[in-house]
């Protein structure tokens, strides 16, 4: 009796010993399994700012360029072309994927931050404060300065891209310099609702309140001309009002003309 007894001890002990082999067995293998991806987030980080790149837009172009991703190894996800389908678009800076242990395929946007619009008869493109030219979006615009007339910019490549004609970049980076005096300025940031260009490249910048037209001409020595602006804003509105003056002419050196 006693030996039967040890005997079937022994047994059980055999087949929870051998029960616990394959468990383990089994477990490690399903963790030598490669992990496969099982959704996508993604995160906008400055959506607040702008709204021309959204998810869904994201899950578009990897739905459309990169295929099937949703239950593919981990491993063998190719982020590098992940980032580059992204990258593409115009309205986006930089991109950047990953993945984590728990299958989740990552992608962070930043978008292109418009500075200004420029409006042609042809159509208008965006440039940020960098001077990269990009197409306006159907879907979202901008609330930025806007250039409107006789733009001396020919289309570019679709409006995409850095200006290559030197003397169209010339023009354009001083353009360029003037917007960024304009929104590194508490005054001006907001005082200038338009430029117009004229035929021979010249500005003339209209105030949000009045009805003057300040004739700033070539986008150089933008530091002297709007310190006559201000100094006609301190000194001389004060005395005629907004609405004396239709023109201040800023081209001459040292000198502030205004005509009625």
């Amino acid at each position: 009796m006693r030996k039967t007894v040890k005997y079937m001890i022994i047994l059980i002990c055999g087949l929870l010993l051998a029960g616990c082999i394959a468990c383990s067995f089994i477990a490690g293998k399903a963790a030598r399994l490669p992990l496969r991806c099982e959704g996508l987030a993604v995160v906008i980080a400055d959506s607040v700012e702008n709204s021309f790149v959204t998810r869904a837009d994201v899950k578009n172009y990897l739905d459309k360029e990169y295929g099937t991703y949703i239950g593919t190894p981990l491993d063998s996800l190719d982020l590098t072309k992940i980032e580059k389908i992204i990258d593409g678009r115009s309205a986006v800076h930089k991109s950047q994927a990953y993945v984590t242990r728990d299958g989740i395929l990552h992608i962070s946007v930043t978008q292109r931050k418009p500075v200004v619009r420029f409006q042609r008869p042809d159509g208008g493109f965006y440039a940020d404060a960098e001077g990269y030219i990009f197409p306006l979006q159907n879907t979202y615009a901008s609330h930025v300065q806007v250039i409107d007339g006789n733009i001396p910019l020919a289309a570019n490549s679709g409006y995409k891209g850095a200006i290559e004609d030197p003397k169209e970049k010339e023009w354009f980076d001083r353009v360029i310099s003037l917007i960024n005096f304009m929104e590194g300025s508490r005054m001006w940031k907001d005082k200038i609702v338009q430029i117009s260009v004229a035929q021979d490249g010249d500005l003339t910048l209209i105030p949000r309140v009045g009805q003057e037209r300040f004739l700033f001409g070539q986008p150089v020595k933008i530091g002297e001309k709007f310190g006559k602006m201000e100094k006609y804003y301190t000194s001389i509105t004060p005395g005629k009002g907004l609405t004396y003056y239709k023109t201040v002419d800023l081209r001459y050196d040292g000198q502030i003309v205004c005509r009625k």
